[in-house]
């Protein structure tokens, strides 16, 4: 019996909670048409999760935008059809798609501090939600948003509440737009980059409640992430797109672990693997950029970056052949039948799919896992890159205080730590622990409230307006959000332009902007264009960009990769570690994503609620003995390793208040390996486990050690699905 074929007396099978055939987009730009889908088919069951994956300008939101109907005012959808729950999106009115938004399908879109509105605070932003979907008066609907901001770990909700979204931190912003698309438990939710903002222990705790969601009330999800760790842990399929095209498709463990299309190996190996350090090995990517919209492909999409590309992948688009079975042998046949004339092909006819769960567009898939690739420079060792020559960077007992209404928070609390010339030190902890005003306070762009920065041994200013042009040009930072840093008015290249001359040395303006373009993978024809026409890492490239205009000696990096995709990443990744390598750059690098940070850092500081509170070598602070925070920390960790079982350690309620933080040990309101009474009353001692790698916890290293290294029925910790 085919697949597709049912008894006659079976019951009808139920609607795809999303349903995609054919799915042709196209946008109009100054007289031109630039097709964006290309006839895109997949289907997403009730209670099912997909995850579609691919590079930044591929079509994964637009293809969200279609099936919420939102696309832009210069998008078309040129043939096919979007079916949500059986009902064709395309036929609802205006006010129906309104209602139908919110409680039939919800999205968690990229970039929160775009979804929410700047002039309404957070509680009346959450609590509309319940007004306008279950009619709720103020009371029960303000009552209700504080429950939805206590379900995403968001510490002291009610404080939440009365504030602006400028106020919160991004991670925090991002937790309330998944709140928001929470709120009246949708049977679709459509998660673009849901994480991006948020460390691991809050990931993982969103993920357990989305999983709780579609336990619940049978939801869809359908994921649209560059995070593959996270595809791996919440997704049974995987779609792989590249330039309007589904490449691949199949279940998530077999695209992970046996990817049969050059595109899914080669974002494979961009990611770093958990431990994996640069001075191991270094990131592989993926030559060229996409292709532009608009520009006439022949062939395979992806033939012009494809390692493994012949003849016949520029003559003729492949099928999306099933596999096993109709690549290997028979994908050569057909390479081998393919006409000499492309004409005598259609690009756009409905491809056979053929039967079987598992499908890539590539005529030589059974070749992939062979597929060669280059082997960029390995990283030099610390010692090779001259970090002993002094320290570049000191911070002495530094601190800093906002006032909340009529409450104060310590941001940071009597840090000290130094930077040595060539050194990258990583920054990690959860959205609000005080990371990104640390790293602001040593840029000048606030001031602290004592303690002192200390640069080439000479001590800064508290504010950059008082700083030399000098200190100015070395010390540069880049935000987490490009948009909030790109001017929407000027052209990329005038963005460019202006810090080069605030910033350069001499030489050819035009030159120098030309190269820090090409540096981040630019290409020229962005340059003409505005922020607000390219994708988030396109932005977040620029922004890396302008950072390096005055060949820094200190760059602080604030989520620097957290809107990139793991192509892209891996490019930002091994260019930070040429520059550091060539020129002595240091790094101060903020991250949520551990593996990132543990591949780039030669040491590691761990910040929480305002301290730092372990510090050691990357190697040190990532293996036992290690404070009990950070090992909540890596046990939180996505990973691509479908057989690796790890426990994650669940984390006890939500991070407490900056503004009252607990007695003693700040971590022992969570802490699984608490002792009782003198965590709770006493200020926990700095213990060295080695020599250079200290933390703040009143277990000694020999007890953590053995704690840590236990079989898993010794340890007292609780998982997420215990």
């Amino acid at each position: 019996m085919s697949a597709v074929e049912r008894p006659a007396n079976a019951p009808e099978a139920a609607p795809a909670a999303l349903d995609v055939r054919d799915l042709e987009v196209t946008f109009h730009r100054r007289g031109r048409d630039l097709p964006v889908l290309k006839g895109v088919t997949l289907r997403i069951e009730q209670g099912e999760a997909y995850g579609l994956v691919g590079e930044s300008g591929c079509g994964k939101t637009t293809l969200a935008m279609a099936a919420l109907r939102y696309l832009a005012a210069n998008g078309t959808v040129d043939a096919g059809q979007v079916l949500v729950g059986g009902q064709d999106v395309s036929k609802l009115s205006e006010d129906a798609v309104r209602k139908w938004r919110g409680e039939q399908i919800a999205m968690v879109y990229q970039d929160p501090a775009t979804a929410l509105s700047p002039a309404m605070r957070i509680g009346d932003q959450v609590a509309e939600v319940f007004r306008y979907h279950e009619g709720m008066n103020k009371a029960e609907a303000l009552e209700r948003a504080r429950e939805s901001l206590r379900r995403v770990a968001l510490p002291d909700p009610d404080s939440t509440l009365r504030r602006y979204p400028f106020e919160l931190s991004g991670g925090q912003q991002q937790r309330v737009v998944i709140a928001m698309a929470l709120a009246v438990n949708p049977h679709l939710l459509v998660l673009d980059e849901p994480t991006t903002g948020l460390d691991a222990t809050v990931e993982a705790e969103i993920l357990d409640l989305i999983e709780e969601l579609r336990g619940r009330i049978n939801a869809a999800i359908l994921l649209i992430t560059h995070n593959l760790g996270l595809v791996r842990r919440l997704c049974e399929r995987v779609g792989v797109l590249y330039a309007g095209r589904v490449v691949e498709e199949g279940p998530a463990r077999d695209i992970f672990t046996d990817p049969r299309h050059p595109y899914t190996m080669g974002l494979m190996r961009c990611v770093p693997r958990f431990g994996m350090n640069k001075t191991d090995a270094a990131l592989q990517t993926i030559p060229g950029t996409l292709p532009a919209l608009g520009e006439p492909l022949e062939g395979c999409v992806y033939s012009a970056r494809c390692p493994m590309v012949k003849p016949v992948c520029v003559r003729r688009e492949p099928d999306l052949f099933a596999w096993p079975g109709s690549s290997g042998a028979e994908g050569r046949a057909a390479a081998e039948a393919a006409p000499a004339d492309p004409a005598a092909y259609s690009p756009h006819h409905a491809n056979p799919v053929g039967e079987g769960p598992r499908h890539a567009r590539c005529y030589f898939s059974a070749e992939v896992a062979d597929m060669p690739h280059a082997t960029p420079v390995l990283a030099s060792s610390l010692e090779e890159r001259g970090a002993d020559a002094g320290d570049v960077l000191e911070i002495g007992n530094m601190s800093r205080t906002f006032k909340d209404g009529r409450k104060r928070l310590t941001a940071v609390n009597e840090v000290s730590l130094s930077l040595r010339r060539g050194e990258t030190f990583g920054l990690v902890g959860e959205s609000g622990s005080g990371k990104t005003t640390l790293a602001k306070c040593v840029t000048g762009l606030i001031a602290p409230d004592t303690g002192t920065v200390t640069f080439e041994g000479k001590q800064l200013k508290a504010t950059a307006g008082r700083r030399s042009q000098d200190a100015l040009r070395a010390i540069q930072m880049v935000f987490q959000n490009p948009d909030s840093t790109l001017n929407p008015a000027w052209s990329t290249r005038a963005i460019l332009t202006r810090a080069v001359r605030k910033l350069g040395s001499g030489g050819s303006v035009r030159a120098k902007v030309d190269k820090l373009s090409a540096d981040v993978r630019v290409e020229p024809r962005f340059l003409m264009q505005r922020p607000t026409d390219l994708s988030g890492g396109q932005k977040q490239r620029i922004a890396i960009a302008r950072a390096f205009a005055g060949d820094p000696t200190l760059v602080v990096c604030d989520e620097p990769a957290s809107a990139l995709d793991v192509s892209v990443q891996a490019s930002i990744l091994n260019l930070l570690v040429e520059l550091q390598t060539k020129e002595q750059v240091s790094y101060v690098f903020i991250s949520h994503d551990l593996a990132v940070v543990r591949y780039i850092s030669d040491r590691i500081g761990v910040m929480y609620l305002a301290e730092l509170i372990e510090v050691g070598s990357a190697e040190e602070v990532f293996n036992p003995p290690h404070h009990p925070y950070t090992e909540a920390l890596l046990s939180s960790i996505p990973t691509l390793n479908f057989d690796e079982k790890r426990t994650r350690i669940a984390l006890r309620g939500t991070m407490p208040s900056l503004s009252d933080p607990p007695t003693g040990c700040r971590f022992h309101t969570r802490c699984h390996r608490i002792l009782g009474d003198i965590c709770v009353n006493q200020e926990p001692p700095v213990q060295e486990a080695v020599s250079g790698h200290t933390y703040q916890c009143h277990i000694p290293p020999d007890e953590l050690l053995r704690l840590q290294t236990a079989a898993p029925a010794e340890q007292p910790v609780t998982s997420s699905e215990a």
